[in-house]
């Protein structure tokens, strides 16, 4: 494949690493120093773009996708409230989008089976649930995606809670969550690359569900994995679509 990539931090080099080794050639990047100066004309001969940059810059980079009818894997996350639309117009133009909060394999495992612990535990009310997510410093949005889509995994499969709310610690802003709600407590210390976890507590036990990311290898070659199920697909996909659970 011929790939662009949109954002070049720490994850988009981890990316051009694996996308080279995986036999794949990085024709373009572009970052914050060459945006401004990219057309869609400039994407023509790629086969795939992987956007790893940030909220703002991703939805300006879906719709320049979109103009040069380029398939696009979108790792960025924090834009999901214009997720609805971003579909309407992929599946009206016949173009090709794949996005997801986490794209290592053991975090879609943990997914899984966290959609099944919830719907095991929900008979039994005298568990009360809460997330925890922990990332390093400089991670812009909060919660993180992975944690979003671990709470909406127990949401649908268990009725005690409604809805989630999020606590940074440190911030200054302390939550209280109703009982109705399900609490995200972030935590950001120092280069911690994702840790994840889910505590079901009652009086007498406590059920400790976690993930612990080593290094973000697993998101890069997911990433890259992802570009490649893409190939010769039109439509609006997740990256629990690549995944036969």
């Amino acid at each position: 494949m011929n790939v662009v990539l949109l954002g070049y931090g720490k994850m988009g080099q981890l990316i051009e690493k694996f996308a080279v080794k995986r036999g794949h050639e990085v024709v373009l990047i572009v970052d914050e120093h060459n945006r401004s100066e990219i057309t869609a004309e400039d994407l023509a001969g790629a086969d795939v773009a992987i956007d790893f940059s940030t909220p703002h810059a991703a939805l300006e980079n879906i719709n320049l996708c979109f103009e040069a009818d380029l398939p696009l894997v979108v790792g960025t996350t924090g834009w999901y409230e214009h997720l609805e639309g971003i579909k309407e117009t992929c599946q009206r133009n016949g173009r090709s989008l794949l996005y997801g909060s986490n794209f290592s394999i053991g975090v879609n495992i943990f997914f899984h089976i966290n959609r099944m612990l919830a719907k095991a535990i929900a008979p039994y009310k005298q568990y009360d649930v809460q997330v925890e997510e922990i990332h390093h410093i400089h991670k812009l949005d909060s919660p993180s995606g992975t944690a979003i889509t671990i709470a909406e995994g127990i949401l649908e499969n268990n009725s005690s809670k409604s809805s989630w709310v999020n606590e940074l610690v440190g911030s200054g802003e302390e939550v209280i969550a109703k009982p109705d709600e399900l609490l995200i407590e972030s935590l950001r210390i120092e280069e911690v690359p994702g840790t994840h976890t889910v505590l079901y507590s009652s009086e007498v036990d406590q059920i400790e569900f976690k993930h612990t990311a080593h290094n973000r290898d697993g998101f890069a070659l997911g990433a890259v994995v992802a570009a490649e199920w893409l190939q010769g697909k039109k439509g609006f996909y997740q990256v629990t679509d690549i995944f036969d659970f």
